[in-house]
């Protein structure tokens, strides 16, 4: 590989380590408590370099939210490896439940990140906070759909808002329990959907 090449796979990764950072950063600490150097130090990158990546901290919101698209698209192309979609969706809430500590103590990355972002009067990157959001409500419909489970786009917003309410209460009252309790309710729920044996 030529010299100039070594040098954009160097920028590249740091590019992503830096949205790596950011996406845990600003989960562990939200926006307006966040500064370019809390997030350079986390990537372990000099805090002059973060500028030639992104000018501006909403670059790296918007960077942020991008990875926990790409997380999150990564995560349920796993899933699809299952073939049965009851099994899919318990395996995404049992995920869930695996996170019980995170979101007690900081909430659901996109969440809260949707929550904070819509205190601010410009309206543009929390509307990209929904976006990811509704890339799981889709999928999750898809699921209900294949199913051949009437109103599923309904069901996906009731799984769905069932783990935002589950992790801003864990996070709220500090209680990884909680994740552990509604988790199992919802994957109690997912099996009472599944047809008797006698009717598929």
């Amino acid at each position: 590989m030529t010299n100039s090449g070594n040098r954009r796979v160097r920028a590249s990764q740091k590019r992503q380590r830096l949205t790596a950072a950011a996406a845990r950063v600003l989960h562990e600490q939200g926006v307006e408590r966040t500064t370019l150097a809390d997030i350079a130090r986390e990537a372990d990158v000099p805090v002059g370099n973060v500028y030639y990546y992104f000018k501006t901290k909403d670059e790296l919101v918007r960077a942020a939210l991008s990875e926990h698209g790409a997380h999150l698209d990564a995560f349920t192309a796993e899933l699809e490896r299952l073939d049965d979609p009851h099994d899919r969706l318990k395996a995404l809430i049992e995920a869930w439940i695996d996170q019980r500590d995170m979101a007690a103590r900081y909430g659901c990355p996109t969440g809260t990140l949707a929550v904070e972002l819509d205190k601010r009067a410009d309206g543009i990157l929390d509307a990209e906070v929904g976006v990811v959001i509704r890339r799981l409500l889709d999928w999750a419909g898809l699921q209900f759909r294949e199913l051949d489970l009437p109103d599923p786009d309904d069901l996906a917003l009731t799984l769905v808002s069932g783990y935002q309410g589950m992790s801003l209460l864990a996070n709220a009252l500090r209680d990884p329990g909680i994740m552990t309790r509604e988790g199992a309710r919802l994957l109690r729920w997912v099996d009472s959907l599944r047809p008797p044996a006698g009717n598929r």
